[in-house]
């Protein structure tokens, strides 16, 4: 009987090790993704000057960074899930802003992707080279989200987006409407190597540094 147990093991260990080794946890490291824009008004110049942008997504436990790099400039936002706050830089055209974020702050920007109910379909389609997962849901204004996701790499920071904290995986393509024009997101680059601490933290100088709520403002007076 004893040789029949061991095989039995054997063939139980095996058959659940698979699932096991290809999902892989990212505790720490940094996603890269391409983006691809394009517009209902083709002749709006900014649709060029942003095609070809590049979205970088610095990770640790509970501290983020996003980075979205493009011929205009490069904005980057901060969150430390930890202290419940963060800021935001912005680089154009010589122009460098540093926006404070709060706790309030960092609610009412994603306040659009609260609560995000997906539904995920179970056909799995291959997208840079991955297996994924189509998942979609309703943002206000009954436009539809759609995401496509790899089950076999999870995010341990639920923090950095929002919009995906409640996916069971790590957001290979997605597509984001704002006015005339979509944002097209695609998973180039996945790292596991270590982020160092400083990329989290705040210039000391050569920024000019508003709060929140200041920029908001002036956003409406340009209006």
């Amino acid at each position: 009987m004893k040789p029949f147990i061991s095989i039995l093991f054997v063939s139980l260990l095996m058959a659940f090790t698979p699932v096991a080794v290809m999902q892989k946890q990212l505790a720490e490291g940094t996603l890269q993704y391409s983006i691809s824009i394009t517009s209902a008004k083709s002749e709006l110049p900014i649709t060029n000057s942003l095609n070809g942008a590049t979205l970088y997504i610095y990770l640790k436990p509970t501290v983020s960074r996003t980075d979205m790099k493009s011929a205009l400039g490069t904005e980057s936002t901060v969150y430390d899930e930890r202290s419940k706050d963060g800021f935001i830089l912005k680089e154009y055209s010589g122009q460098k802003l540093m926006i404070t974020l709060q706790q309030a702050n960092w609610d009412e920007k994603n306040k659009m992707y609260e609560h995000l109910n997906f539904t995920v379909g179970t056909e799995i389609v291959k997208i840079a080279g991955y297996n994924c997962k189509k998942a979609t849901a309703t943002l206000p204004g009954n436009k539809t989200f759609t995401v496509y996701f790899t089950p076999d790499i999870q995010v341990f920071n639920k923090t950095y987006n929002t919009a995906f904290a409640q996916l069971a995986g790590l957001p290979v393509q997605y597509e984001l409407q704002s006015g005339n024009l979509s944002f097209k997101y695609t998973l180039t680059q996945v790292s596991h190597d270590g982020v160092a601490q400083s990329k989290f933290e705040a210039p000391k100088a050569g920024f000019r540094i508003m709060t929140y709520e200041e920029n908001q403002q002036l956003k409406s007076n340009v209006k």
